[in-house]
């Protein structure tokens, strides 16, 4: 797919999704990105989307549904990016941000970091670790929002993030259509972690074939510091999640 097409494509994909229109410098940024990605993934398996077309909706645009969400000047914690989901898109959209890409799989920060050297993203870091290691987080400080997509359910989710917050600071946790569900199942660890939940935002993704995508956006507020116990290694979380 040429310069133009990708354009015309993620053009009309953000205005179906009410998405503010990536500039001429930002658009090659996503183009760019998009040829670096499916040339590593064409070896290296990083993602099962490898249409550009899906790649504009189900990654950039995706990403791009919580960016109101995110205040200005914000340091911003991506927890389990993977290949750079939403790191990269908001970190392209938003120059302002302070944003660290987290992940366990060290191929994928590698391929995170690359992409930030090629992209030219000053306001990107990538860090290999897991997110319970209380030395990681204590190297890592508090975060203004920490932002995850696609990792665990909300329950768990919670016990992961919350630590890394500020107190006033929000998890953006990027939800499917369960997000309601997950949210109810997640009341407990939310308020064992001192956390409430401040907004629930229901999406409908729009993709490039017309079909509707339930998404949703949950969004928690820590208003205590959690439990100094708090996260537990993660086989324990799973074993008894809060």
């Amino acid at each position: 797919m040429n310069f133009t097409t990708f354009s015309q494509f993620f053009v009309s994909a953000a205005e179906k999704n009410g998405i503010f229109i990536p500039n001429e410098t930002q658009m090659q940024q996503f183009y760019r990105f998009t040829e670096h990605l499916l040339e590593v993934n064409s070896h290296t398996n990083l993602t099962a989307i490898r249409e550009p077309i899906d790649i504009i909706d189900k990654h950039y645009i995706d990403s791009l549904l919580a960016l109101h969400l995110i205040p200005k000047d914000a340091r911003v914690l991506d927890l389990g990016c993977g290949p750079g989901f939403p790191s990269i898109p908001l970190a392209i959209m938003r120059s302002d941000l302070e944003i660290t890409s987290l992940d366990s799989t060290a191929k994928k920060i590698d391929f995170v970091q690359k992409s930030a050297e090629i992209l030219q993203l000053s306001n990107l870091k990538a860090v290999s670790g897991r997110a319970e290691d209380i030395k990681l987080r204590k190297t890592l400080g508090k975060y203004d929002i920490v932002i995850s997509r696609a990792v665990a359910r909300l329950n768990i989710l919670c016990e992961l993030c919350l630590p890394y917050l500020k107190i006033g600071g929000n998890l953006v946790a990027l939800k499917g259509a369960k997000h309601k569900e997950e949210a109810l199942e997640a009341i407990s660890a939310i308020n064992v972690l001192g956390g409430k939940v401040i907004k629930i935002e229901q999406k409908e993704l729009i993709t490039a074939q017309n079909q509707a995508e339930t998404r949703g956006i949950v969004v928690i507020e820590l208003q205590k510091e959690p439990p100094t116990q708090y996260p537990r290694a993660y086989a324990a979380i799973l074993k008894k999640p809060l």
